[in-house]
């Protein structure tokens, strides 16, 4: 392969990865503090990095390019030559070095200073959600000093914007990761240990997170949206998620309730204001509300909530939904049931 084909090839590979920094997820769009703090370092990292990569190329190539002496010189060998040439060798490696550690202090010492301000904002804190990883979803819980006013959601996380929160990590089984690129890094999710991180929004907008830490079969459709918005819109939706579930409204819903109150449904799942209370899977309360199914699988839709019902294996195989056997009504009005829950 020729040297140009090389490079034209190394262009073209370059070219292909530059859309995986775009999109959903992208800690080079960053909306919040922390993560423009993280941004603006990694950007100056490879600024510097680029500068010296570009020098150490330079200097490879401007000795590769220098023809070589070959033979004995016409006039024999020439000491003060050679300890001339000694000195400037002895001085440029000097120079390197400090020049290298220099680099190397500047940038360890912002990217300390980067960690500390990121820290500093969880004394600040105003709200409290505490996250616990499951495979593969994530239970949100929002606490309160009245624990009447503490309420669960699963796979979406809402914020005020501007409102520094605590986010409390929990994991219920393997280690995973929590990671919302667009507010903030990564932070693991041990079983038996609690970590914590803080999320702020400066703008509004649904920012997608991921488990980063691969944790078993459908580690990639362990997803999870962080929905920033304004205090009063806030407040109002926090207010309507301390509320039971709304009463069905016509005949087939309330068979459906029926079938779900009746079923196994309720050996997983909790529905404030019924009888159905287990907390093995997703509080199902105002499951209509959320955006998605199966933590980011699928978007919500009366017709995937009924796919996701009957079959949940051929969905995302290996979860611990089992498969139900309804009858094409009995899953109809479940499914009516379920979509009135707003």
């Amino acid at each position: 392969m020729s040297r140009a084909l090389r490079i034209g090839s190394l262009g073209l590979a370059l070219c292909l990865a530059l859309p995986g920094c775009q999109g959903v997820q992208s800690a080079l769009d960053p909306a919040g503090h922390q993560a423009g703090r993280i941004a603006g370092l990694w950007w100056l990292f490879l600024g510097v990095l680029a500068v010296v990569y570009l020098v150490v190329l330079a200097g490879l190539l401007i000795a590769a390019s220098r023809p070589r002496r070959r033979g004995v010189l016409p006039n024999g060998p020439s000491f003060a030559r050679e300890e001339r040439i000694e000195r400037r060798l002895t001085g440029g490696l000097t120079a390197w070095a400090v020049g290298t550690g220099a680099i190397i202090l500047t940038l360890t010492g912002l990217s300390y200073a980067v960690d500390r301000d990121i820290l500093g904002l969880t004394d600040k804190a105003e709200l409290e959600i505490e996250v616990t990883a499951k495979q593969w979803w994530w239970q949100v819980k929002y606490n309160d000093p009245v624990p009447s006013r503490s309420f669960e959601t699963a796979n979406e996380i809402r914020l005020p914007v501007g409102v520094p929160v605590r986010i409390v990590l929990k994991s219920q089984d393997v280690i995973h990761s929590f990671w919302v690129p667009n507010l903030h890094g990564k932070t693991d999710l041990i079983p038996g240990r609690v970590n914590e991180t803080t999320l702020v929004a400066d703008r509004e907008g649904r920012f997608r997170g991921q488990c980063a830490e691969f944790c078993g079969f459908q580690h990639a459709n362990m997803a999870l949206d962080v929905v920033a918005m304004p205090r009063d819109r806030f407040d109002a939706w926090r207010e309507s998620q301390l509320s039971p579930a709304a009463a069905p409204a016509d005949d087939l819903a309330r068979q459906g309730q029926q079938v779900f109150l009746s079923a196994a449904c309720v050996m997983c799942h909790t529905i404030h204001g019924t009888t159905a209370a287990s907390r093995v899977g997703p509080d199902l309360t105002h499951v209509a509300s959320r955006p998605s199914l199966a933590a980011g699988t699928l978007p919500y839709s009366k017709g995937n909530l009924a796919g996701w019902i009957a079959d949940p294996q051929r969905i995302k195989p290996g979860n611990q939904m089992p498969i139900t056997s309804l009858s094409p009504d009995q899953l109809q009005g479940v499914v009516a049931y379920l979509d009135s829950l707003k």
